[in-house]
């Protein structure tokens, strides 16, 4: 595309921000933002917002994850399973949001260097999965234990104990153990990130291969089509939901039990009354058996502190099971139609299968199917484990340094310590670390960090009122980077619809936005337009959920609504898998979908075609 104002979003170096996010940039690592010694080879990209990892701003801490997953995405994809045009994905901070863009491909000599290693590491992934998925999951799940065990300190002592003198000094102390748990627990996040993308690079390869295989044999085949080939895959990220769905089942084995389930008390209150009998007690041990692993879930993504877990926020997964018993009494089927999901299926791979002519085509295409059916569930198989499970445990350790800054009146509340980076949090704790040291009656700077969490709290505020544009700069002539088209869901087609979109939709009149058909399936009916976490209790049934990004941990209102329309995503996005997954029609990688749609807006959407109508405004009922 031509560099000049009619084809491109602003300039990163240019774009001015609102007067609220004033010194915004203090938050994250100064390589995240867009700087001058960068500028040329900045302005030469095309950056666009991560609503996928960062559909909100990014507290400092929670910035760990976008920093982890930046260098594990790109080096699985550049110099471990060295996918011969691929290359990384660059990061850049905006006013809170996470900005990113494909790296244009190598040149042809380091193309053909990665294409020697690529076929023998790639396809024994897809011929050892099984085995490999084994190993992958007893180490990742060896790693969480090992952050769970780190040790922190929940006091520094007036006097180090007597054990650690006598009979002989044990050479380090608090001091010491502050400063280190805190490295050895970013040490182990970053490492976790590292198993994340272990196989998951080579789970969008997969899709790719086989969408690319079903084109070339049936000529004008639906994206819709070639997803539900793949649909139908028992994975860990549904696992929560289905533990849902048989507490609700056996709560319906006793009215009494059911009656206090579906009443209004409190969780507390609930378990207090579910104690005064055998059955309720028999219940609340079959709550506690599937609370880990599988309530160890975000109540959003997982990539922000403030989202919860079912593990620290029953009202969650009560309230869903409140739902579910409503629901069953009403005579509902409220688990996910798997056995449906599997059948059709089954029944349009068939029907492909038949229209194929020789034996070399059947071969490919078994070969392609056979393999993405295979590897296909990594993608949210791991998802719970890394993103959730492990998750959850580091917020919870994290919490512990900001109980123990809050007691050295550091920090006024706990969840302040996420106002911090990764870089500067020891810094905090070895002036904690040094005043132990010093005695007694040592001035620290409480204030100081206090009032710079004060501000960043203001800042971060400000930054979830404003509506950041989609993208900067210039968008190349064609997109062609395969993952960037698979996951984001950013394509040539798409970055025009955003251009004449941004204009459009400020206007209000935007009335038709196109994406991905992800999910097969055409309905029509009210929006609920979700950007916050907090939202998510105000879903209605037969509503279309129209979001940044669907979090596979809503699972459970995926039986109760009618669509879901998305801002990014294509078609191996978590949003287009879980739809697919509960039988949905779905839209994803609109890229204007929240600003331009508002919650009572009536609804057309096509899964079919990837077309969102706009049928009616909600001004205008």
């Amino acid at each position: 595309m031509a560099d000049d104002a009619s084809v491109r979003f602003p300039d990163p170096h240019e774009f001015l921000l609102p007067d609220e996010l004033k010194d915004w940039e203090e938050m994250y690592p100064s390589h995240h933002l867009f700087s001058e010694d960068r500028a040329e080879w900045e302005k030469q990209q095309f950056w666009y917002q991560d609503k996928i990892h960062a559909p909100e701003p990014v507290p400092p801490l929670d910035h760990i994850f976008q920093e982890a997953w930046q260098i594990a995405l790109s080096q699985y994809t550049t110099r471990v399973f060295c996918i011969p045009p691929a290359q990384g994905i660059a990061q850049r901070m905006v006013g809170g949001y996470l900005y990113i863009c494909a790296i244009a491909p190598p040149p042809d000599e380091i193309i053909g260097k990665k294409a020697q290693l690529f076929e023998k590491r790639v396809f024994y992934v897809f011929e050892h999965y099984e085995e490999l998925w084994d190993k992958w999951l007893k180490k990742f799940q060896a790693l969480g234990k090992e952050m769970a065990e780190i040790e922190v300190p929940k006091e520094m002592p007036e006097f180090v104990p007597e054990d650690q003198v006598l009979p002989a000094p044990t050479g380090s102390y608090v001091s010491y153990d502050l400063i280190a748990g805190f490295n050895k627990l970013v040490n182990n996040m970053i490492k976790g990130w590292q198993y994340h993308f272990e196989m998951l690079n080579l789970t969008y390869l997969a899709y790719l291969m086989f969408a690319d295989v079903s084109r070339k044999l049936f000529p004008g085949i639906s994206e819709s089509a070639i997803g539900k080939m793949v649909a139908g895959a028992y994975v860990s990220m549904f696992r929560p939901e289905e533990e849902l769905c048989k507490l609700a089942r056996k709560a319906m084995e006793n009215p009494a039990v059911a009656a206090i389930l579906k009443g209004d008390d409190s969780p507390a209150e609930k378990v207090s009354a579910l104690s005064e009998s055998a059955e309720g007690k028999d219940w609340l041990a079959a709550y506690d058996k599937a609370k880990n692993p599988w309530f160890f879930v975000s109540c959003g993504s997982g990539w922000y502190h403030h989202e919860g877990s079912w593990i620290n926020t029953p009202e969650i997964p009560y309230g869903y099971i409140k739902s579910y018993v409503e629901r069953l009494e009403r005579g509902e089927t409220i688990e996910r139609a798997l056995d449906e999901i599997s059948t059709e299926r089954d029944e349009i791979v068939e029907g492909y299968r038949e229209l194929i002519k020789t034996d070399e085509d059947l071969k490919a295409f078994n070969d392609a199917y056979n393999t993405i059916r295979t590897i296909y569930r990594y993608a949210e198989d791991h998802l719970f484990w890394v993103e959730h499970w492990y998750h959850t445990i580091w917020f919870s350790k994290i919490r512990q340094f900001g109980k123990l800054l809050v007691a050295n009146d550091m920090l006024d509340s706990v969840d302040d310590i996420f106002m911090f980076n990764r870089y500067e949090i020891p810094e905090l704790l070895t002036e904690v670390s040094t005043g132990w040291a010093l005695g007694v009656d040592i001035p620290m700077r409480g204030n100081y960090y206090k009032a710079k969490a004060a501000k960043r709290k203001k800042i971060l505020e400000a930054a979830r009122e404003w509506n950041p544009i989609p993208a900067l700069g210039v968008p190349p002539e064609e997109i062609a980077e395969p993952f960037t088209i698979m996951l984001w869901g950013i394509t040539t087609d798409k970055v025009k619809e955003w251009l004449k979109g941004v204009d459009a939709s400020a206007d209000g009149n935007l009335s038709e936005l196109k994406g991905f058909a992800s999910s097969a399936g055409v309905v029509e009916g009210p929006a609920r337009v979700l950007k916050l976490l907090k939202d998510i209790t105000k879903v209605q049934p037969g509503e279309i959920l129209v979001c940044p990004t669907t979090n596979p941990s809503w699972a459970p209102i995926f039986t109760n609504i009618k669509a879901a329309v998305t801002d990014i995503g294509g078609l191996t996005s978590h949003a287009a898998i879980v739809c697919r997954e509960y039988g949905i029609p779905s839209v994803t990688g609109t890229g204007m979908a929240t600003t331009a749609i508002k919650t009572g807006d009536i609804l057309h959407v096509d899964g079919d075609t990837g077309v969102v109508t706009i049928v009616k405004k909600v001004d205008e009922a």
